[in-house]
Formats: structure tokens, sequence, C-alpha cells
């Protein structure tokens, strides 16, 4: 397994058997699969913290369609420029759901070490059973099992974190790659949804102990021709929710639908 901590006392593992074992004898089991479920209970906000299974298949759908399939080669490419200088880096793709990014930046970065963390067990279990490769774990990005500056660089891909477990983790001169959705980002949906649509933002601020040190703007337009796509898009966002059933009628009287896919790379450096 890799270099992740006990999340109840920070203490190293040891491995016996199938079950992780820290100083203090916390106990974390092995999944079949081979990932670590390192969430206390008492961390918990629900039952099944994350994303619903409905949102997860849908999500799974649309990528397997290659629909940002762009998006992923230029977050892959971003991490291998950065880790050029960089000897056996160890990388965390935070938030990594199930696997689609962490899988296309390792294989960009293979001689690298990879790790994928995600609140949710269903996604973790299933990027574990197709990644084996790469270790993964079930665990709150807002208190990260991993020591003090272990890893080079984290990518965080429309995940929500907390600046200071950040700075915590990365080492110095370590690097952050984050994807936040850009002004255009998947226009054609939301003007089908509001009267007036409000763009998202075109940059964002440098995070507390953080240098931004490149920005990058990837802008291009998805041609869907089945619907089933189309709704698998709708669906693994939050715009399904914003969806009736009079407005998803009237988009899906197309035949197929052009829409803007706008993102913001942003590369942040820890001073």
């Amino acid at each position: 397994m890799t270099s992740f901590i006990c999340p109840l006392c920070q203490a190293s593992f040891n491995r016996q058997d199938k079950t992780q074992v820290c100083e203090n004898n916390h106990h974390f089991d092995i999944a079949k699969e081979g990932y670590l479920n390192l969430l206390p209970v008492q961390s918990k906000s629900s039952k099944n913290p994350g994303d619903n299974k409905e949102m997860m298949s849908a999500r799974r759908a649309f990528l397997n369609t290659g629909g940002y399939l762009a998006l992923a080669e230029k977050v892959a490419q971003t991490t291998q420029h950065y880790l050029t200088n960089v000897e056996q880096a160890s990388v965390l793709d935070l938030g990594c759901g199930e696997g689609y990014y962490t899988a296309l930046i390792s294989q960009q970065v293979s001689s690298h070490h990879i790790c994928g963390l995600d609140i949710s067990k269903v996604a973790i279990r299933y990027a574990a059973k197709r990644y084996k490769n790469i270790d993964f774990c079930v665990a709150s990005a807002y208190q990260i099992p991993l020591a003090d500056e272990s890893i080079d660089l984290i990518t965080r891909i429309y995940a929500p974190s907390k600046a200071e477990e950040l700075m915590r983790v990365i080492k110095k001169n370590g690097y952050l790659i984050t994807v936040t959705p850009a002004p255009r980002h998947l226009y054609q949906l939301r003007e089908v949804i509001y009267e007036q649509v409000e763009a998202h933002l075109q940059e964002n601020e440098a995070i507390n102990g953080f240098t931004k040190i490149e920005q990058i703007n990837l802008n291009y337009e998805l041609i869907i021709e089945q619907e089933q796509q189309l709704k698998d898009l709708i669906n693994m966002t939050p715009f399904a929710w914003k969806f009736t059933q009079e407005k998803l009628a009237l988009l899906l009287t197309q035949s197929n639908w052009k829409i803007e896919c706008d993102f913001n790379i942003e590369v942040f450096q820890k001073n």
C-alpha cells in the first residue's frame, strides 16, 4: 500500500496479512478490491457520503464516451510537465471519484507513485477494482490521511478541499493543479435552465500559502448525437436537480446538441 497514515492518530501503518495496523493498534482492513477505508464513522456526514449512485453511474457512462477526454489528457500532460525534474514523485488525485482522471495521469507519469482519495466508498470500490496499479482510499479531503509534506503534486478536479490541508500535505515547492468551470462551461445547458445565465469565474484567487504560476483555459465544442449521452452529462452535474420535465423535453426535441466545454486549469506552487 501507499504511505496512507492512520486517520485516528496519524501514525504510520504496518501491514499484517490483509489489515493495516498502526503503532497504536488501530486496525483498518484492506478491501478485496485493494483499497483502504480510512473514513472514521465520526467523520461521516451521512451513511453514504459523496455522490449518489445515480450521479456516479451517469458520470461513468459519460466519461466512457470520451466527452472529457481532452480535459483528462491536458491535466495528465500538465502533471508530467511539472514533475519533469522530480524523481519518484508522489501524486495524489484528490476527490478522484471512479478514477477516470487518476488513470490517465498514472499512464502519463508511470514512473511516479499515484494514489487517489474520495469520500465515496462506491466510487473508490469501482476505481480500485478497475485500476490495480493505483492506491486508493476512502477518506475526506478535509482530513487527508497522509503525512506532512509527503506529496509532490496534488490534482484537484472539481473537488472541494481545505487550504490548510493542502499546505500540510504538499512538499515545499510542490504543486497543486486545480480544475474549475470557466465562464462558458456547459452554457447551452444553463441557458435552458436559467432566464439569466451567470458566468463562472474566469480565474480563481491563489490559495493561501501558494503562488499561481500558470493559468490554462481549455475550451472546445462537444457534439452530442446520442440522447443518452446528453442525459448522462446532465445527470452527472447539479443541473439534474434544475431540469424540470418540461425543460428536459424541450431540450430533447433537438436531434443533436453542441455543448461548450470550458475549463480553468490552474497551477499553484507551494511557497
